[in-house]
């Protein structure tokens, strides 16, 4: 018997590329549906990237993530333009003073991410649950009774940078210079959000700069005048000989920290305050039993249908050949997590929002060597605020239609006009 044809695939590339394409439309789920179907590893090219295969398939994206040696990092996570590349190539200094564990392989990596790994640990952050239930409450508190206002501003931006802030030991003048450095790195390609500047490079490296600045004057502070506060902890850090950690993996510690820590939880909470205006039922449900296992389970869900941290790029070490499609060294995958998550082989119903879903196996933190460091962290804090809404709210519903950021990498809204009635405190 013969096979069915496959259909031809009609999609525009620059829809799983372009950060202003996720700017109008968000995230391309219709295209990973064609290609999780009929072209697990497909070949993405484009006139303003390199070609890439893209990585859609749930057990896909397992299997690499567990084969550093074969899929390498050391080209950076990042799809990066022709303009960026040819940037770079003339002046290949201008990241040359922070280098993330994100961009390394084993064994150096392992090495690196155990010097912080226990510091993201409940045993060494004292009093979280309290710092997250403070934050929540004071969140909802800064709402009042009843009003208008941009969750996105208000509360899912502010309560992650107020508990990382409280953790690294800064004071609440250091959050809007944070916010806004943290938006002007992820958003670099959003009109409203990127730093300004006609030249490009210009503007990257004078926010490269100001990172430096802000990291030189904690670092030095720290050394100085420990306590037992985060940013101590990674300043003071050393390797396993005993020795210190270098300067560039220190300032490399303190970017991932600082900026990863907070915009990531921010974009899930906002992803999560929007589906459950749009999935009611669900909304109701968490009000009408806002327990810890209920808001947990929904935490667990709203990452896997928001995945923030959209995709992550491998570089090819040797030949492979994965469902039949050859590839060779030197050249470069993505991996959709975003995909993943909707992936029908893993997850039952994997398009409806259910927030009692169980097995819940997402990818909305990663997987393997690179599985996400503050994962506990960025839980708990969506957990409290979750669970201070459900709580509290008495109505909420949408004010507005709610925009996205012109982010391909980290993926979110830039506005959630709501209205709202809210009771007090308990």
């Amino acid at each position: 018997m013969a096979s069915a044809p496959v259909p031809t695939l009609d999609f525009d590339p620059n829809d799983l590329i372009t950060p202003a394409n996720y700017g109008v439309g968000g995230q391309p789920h219709e295209i990973w549906t064609q290609l999780r179907e009929h072209s697990t590893v497909h070949r993405v090219e484009s006139d303003s990237h390199p070609p890439f295969y893209a990585i859609t398939r749930h057990a896909d994206i397992m299997d690499i993530s567990g084969k550093p040696n074969i899929f390498s990092n050391r080209e950076g996570p990042m799809l990066l333009d022709h303009g960026i590349l040819q940037r770079r190539a003339e002046n290949p200094d201008e990241f040359g003073q922070m280098r993330t564990i994100i961009e390394m392989d084993p064994p150096e990596h392992r090495e690196y991410r155990s010097v912080a790994s226990g510091m993201f640990t409940p045993r060494k952050i004292h009093r979280l649950d309290e710092i997250v239930t403070k934050s929540a409450r004071k969140m909802i508190d800064n709402l009042g009774e009843e009003g208008e206002t941009d969750f996105v501003e208000v509360v899912s931006q502010r309560h992650p940078l107020r508990v990382l802030a409280t953790l690294l030991g800064l004071g609440p003048e250091v959050e809007d210079l944070l916010l806004e450095l943290t938006q002007q790195l992820f958003a670099s390609e959003d009109p409203d959000l990127q730093r300004p500047g006609e030249d490009r490079g210009e503007a990257s490296k004078s926010l490269i700069a100001d990172f430096g600045k802000l990291f030189t004057e904690i670092i030095e502070d720290r050394r100085a005048n420990p306590t037992d506060d985060l940013a101590s902890m990674l300043a003071n850090a050393k390797m396993a000989d005993g020795s210190p950690m270098g300067p560039v993996e220190t300032f490399g510690y303190y970017l991932i920290v600082f900026t990863a820590g907070h915009d990531t939880t921010r974009n899930a909470i906002s992803g999560g305050m929007q589906v459950l205006l749009e999935n009611p039922e669900q909304l109701r449900k968490l009000c009408a039993n806002p327990s810890d296992a209920l808001a947990k389970s929904s935490v667990e869900e709203i990452v896997r249908w928001t995945s923030p941290v959209n995709y992550m790029r491998r570089h090819l070490l040797e030949d492979v050949e994965l469902h039949g499609v050859k590839m060779k060294a030197g050249e470069d995958l993505v991996m959709y997590y975003c995909s993943a998550n909707r992936d029908d082989a893993v997850f039952d119903r994997p398009f409806e929002f259910d927030i009692e879903r169980h097995p819940n196996r997402h990818l909305g933190f990663g997987t393997g060597e690179h599985f996400c460091l503050g994962a506990h962290v960025a839980r708990l804090s969506s957990r409290a605020l979750f669970l201070e809404l459900a709580n509290r709210v008495e109505e909420i519903e949408l004010a507005g239609d709610p925009t996205h950021i012109a982010s391909s990498f980290v993926v979110g809204l830039k506005s959630l006009p709501v209205r709202y009635k809210i009771r007090p405190a308990a």
